[in-house]
């Protein structure tokens, strides 16, 4: 008994662990509640940590919600990539698994939209101009867009083009994708409309950037 209090402390004080704990928590709780109606002493009971460890690993609530949205981005490029090579994962299948993935974890629409009693309650494209999860998109966007260009660098050597400005192509790519995600996710939308969305933003990007599928 004393050891499994011994190892409960150890893991309770790890640096890693705690961090994890919280970012666990936070996720959690914004998802449910909203990003302004949790705090971060919400965050710390939750966790199980006191409400400095939040501070001392991530500065501010705000930087905690970015962090979320850095992490819900790497693990978007993960689902796109799923070990693939870059140079040979065609434009449909990253936008087909990126689809996926959105339908799969649905926390950006609770987050963007103030919680899940909000969800479906907002008009498309709305959380782009919703404040409160700015800090979580302009993170997650930084993210995949790097990929992007990886991705679209890869793909356009394979052909042999050299004729793209690559930084800005991603950045059209991405908010081609993520107003094509906001309409298939939003109010009313239903599965036969989210694979027309699919099928035509694959349409649209590959006829723009001369993908070959």
């Amino acid at each position: 008994m004393a050891t499994k209090a011994a190892e409960t402390r150890s893991r309770r004080y790890d640096p890693a662990e705690t961090r994890q704990r919280v970012l666990e928590a936070a996720n959690m709780l914004f998802s449910t509640k909203g990003f302004v109606s949790t705090g971060t002493a919400d965050i710390a009971r939750e966790a199980d940590v006191s409400e400095g460890s939040i501070f001392y690993h991530f500065g501010s609530k705000k930087n905690l919600l970015m962090e979320l949205g850095r992490q819900y981005g790497q693990n978007m490029i993960m689902a796109m990539e799923q070990g693939d090579s870059l140079d040979v994962l065609t434009i449909e299948t990253t936008i087909r698994r990126c689809f996926d993935y959105c339908n799969e974890h649905k926390q950006w629409e609770a987050i963007s939209r103030g919680g899940e009693d909000r969800i479906g309650k907002a008009a498309p494209g709305s959380h782009f101009h919703d404040p409160e999860a700015e800090p979580f998109y302009r993170a997650s966007r930084d993210v995949v867009v790097a990929w992007s260009e990886a991705h679209m660098r890869a793909q356009l050597a394979r052909a042999g083009r050299e004729d793209v400005n690559i930084p800005v192509a991603a950045s059209l790519v991405y908010a081609a994708v993520s107003d094509a995600l906001d309409r298939a996710f939003g109010p009313g939308a239903d599965p036969a409309e989210r694979g027309a969305v699919a099928d035509e933003t694959i349409r649209f990007v590959s006829a723009a950037c001369g993908y070959r599928n």
